[in-house]
């Protein structure tokens, strides 16, 4: 439609190219990484039992990508690859739990989605940018006309903001093209419509399902904790957040996805690799920084936080290309900001240093990991002395 060429971050694109190659690796890294989860939830005081199988398995067929460019031997690649799935699931929960309490007023969930340190980013950003002395609203609180007051249901507003989406794309692309390729026919604004209301009823079914799950798995999940990992908290899917503040997801997804076609352009004007949006990437990804820049700062921290998801995920890709070996060269790559963060990091410290150097870092990572464990620990108990000196 823009008459632009460039790479699409997609996570069940990259896949389906990556299990060709590596599929093996991934399943393994995958298993031993969700056994290295549990150890580290037993082991420390972050307690996170991250629940979104098939996200944490994207990352594990990213860490194969990765450790085999590296040049490791199958059994190293399943051995540092399942620390490194083991530290990303246990560490992305716990960067955004400390804001979860102001975003959902409660703290028995946790974030279970590669979209975690952009969240608790945006997040962190809100909350230092939030005025005191003018606090910005919630997004729950906007009110609407009597006229327009259907828009307070969330598929409705779905649909709508899709709608105006896709026909601002399909004019660009033609109305011929999208008639002759797309609808097989079908007048194109009856074609857009209908994928709008197609996009906002998943939206819907995944909300709903998302209440079963949570109405179901939490109290059930309780019980598991308290026999294995004592006061774990689950860690689920982004959608999870989606009930708290819903019209800031909306509005999380335009800030966002604004913010990825400001990335795109610069990238188009800086002569590089152009990362094209992907709606369901700022969807999940910018609805849910949304949600918790809400908590921090009202609409003010709906926007910043959501914003900066969306340059966020739009540049950290770009980075992340050149390490995946041949499949940095494909029209598709991981899109959510814990892959963009993590793949960054191991792979250039590989680039630059070697194999040796990037087992010494994912040591040295599990080195900090229980240090800040044990000094969030003893911090707590001076401060529970503290209180009980005072009483």
């Amino acid at each position: 439609a823009f008459h632009v060429q460039g790479v699409v971050p997609n996570n069940e694109a990259i896949i389906g190219t990556v299990l060709l190659k590596y599929g093996s690796e991934s399943a393994l890294i995958f298993f031993f990484g969700m056994i290295v989860n549990i150890i580290l939830s037993i082991t420390s005081r972050f307690k996170f039992i991250y629940l979104t199988g098939h996200v944490a398995f994207y990352m594990a067929s990213m860490l194969a990508v990765i450790f085999n460019v590296a040049g490791f031997s199958m059994w190293e690649v399943l051995l540092w690859g399942a620390i490194a799935q083991g530290l990303f699931t246990t560490i992305s929960p716990a960067l955004v739990q400390p804001f979860m309490k102001k975003a959902s007023g409660k703290d028995d969930v946790a974030l279970g989605h590669p979209a975690g340190t952009g969240v608790a980013l945006g997040a962190l950003i809100a909350k230092i940018t939030a005025s005191k002395k003018r606090p910005s609203k919630s997004t729950e609180d906007i009110k609407f006309p009597a006229a327009l007051g259907f828009l307070r249901d969330t598929t409705v507003l779905i649909t709508l903001s899709m709608a105006v989406i896709y026909i601002v794309v399909a004019l660009f692309a033609g109305s011929s093209y999208v008639e002759t390729h797309l609808s097989n026919g079908q007048n194109f604004i009856v074609f857009v419509m209908l994928k709008a209301a197609t996009f906002a009823a998943g939206v819907y079914i995944i909300l709903a399902g998302v209440q079963i799950v949570l109405d179901e798995i939490v109290p059930a999940f309780k019980g598991i904790s308290e026999k294995l990992v004592k006061n774990a908290r689950p860690a689920l899917d982004a959608p999870m957040t989606f009930g708290f503040a819903p019209n800031a997801v909306l509005i999380g997804f335009l800030a966002s996805f604004f913010g990825g076609l400001l990335g795109m352009t610069l990238m188009a004007v800086l002569g590089t690799t152009i990362i094209i949006p992907g709606i369901v990437a700022h969807f999940m990804a910018g609805g849910a920084a949304g949600v918790f820049g809400n908590g921090q700062g009202g609409i003010r921290g709906c926007l910043t936080a959501s914003f900066i998801n969306g340059l966020f995920i739009t540049f950290l890709p770009l980075f992340l290309l050149p390490v995946l070996g041949d499949l940095g060269s494909a029209n598709s790559t991981y899109s959510d900001a814990d892959y963009g963060v993590f793949g960054v990091i191991l792979g250039y410290v590989n680039i630059v240093g070697g194999r040796t150097v990037l087992i010494s870092v994912i040591l040295i990572a599990l080195i900090l990991f229980y240090s800040v464990s044990i000094f969030m620990n003893k911090r707590d108990s001076n401060n529970f002395e503290k209180v009980e000196e005072i009483k």
